[in-house]
């Protein structure tokens, strides 16, 4: 069930919002933290990389959660999502993304 979140929590959508945040939304949030801290500055990951490291067995329903918990984290800044080199819009970007710290 999911829990509600502090009154100043950054959602990258109204959809994300509705949801709250549970105990495997924080999981991947901090999953990504510590998959980048782990890696060089200019360094990226997949959100394949986070599912896979939070749940090794049953990691595929985690991709879209794992996409959510790297929008949330782009709102507040925490990282960027990337497509070919490029930052993009998480809210419109569509098929294989990166994150990365902000450069």
């Amino acid at each position: 069930m999911p829990s509600s979140a502090p009154h100043d929590a950054r959602y990258c959508s109204a959809a994300c919002r509705k949801h709250g945040l549970d105990d495997t939304d924080r999981a991947l949030e901090q999953r990504i933290d510590e998959l980048l801290a782990a890696r060089a500055r200019s360094a990226s990951i997949c959100p394949s990389e986070v599912a896979r490291s939070v749940a090794p067995d049953d990691w595929r329903p985690l991709m879209e959660p794992a996409r959510r918990a790297a929008r949330r984290m782009v709102a507040r800044g925490e990282v960027e999502i990337t497509q070919h080199g490029s930052v993009v819009d998480p809210s419109t970007a569509k098929g294989p993304i990166r994150i990365r710290r902000p450069r």
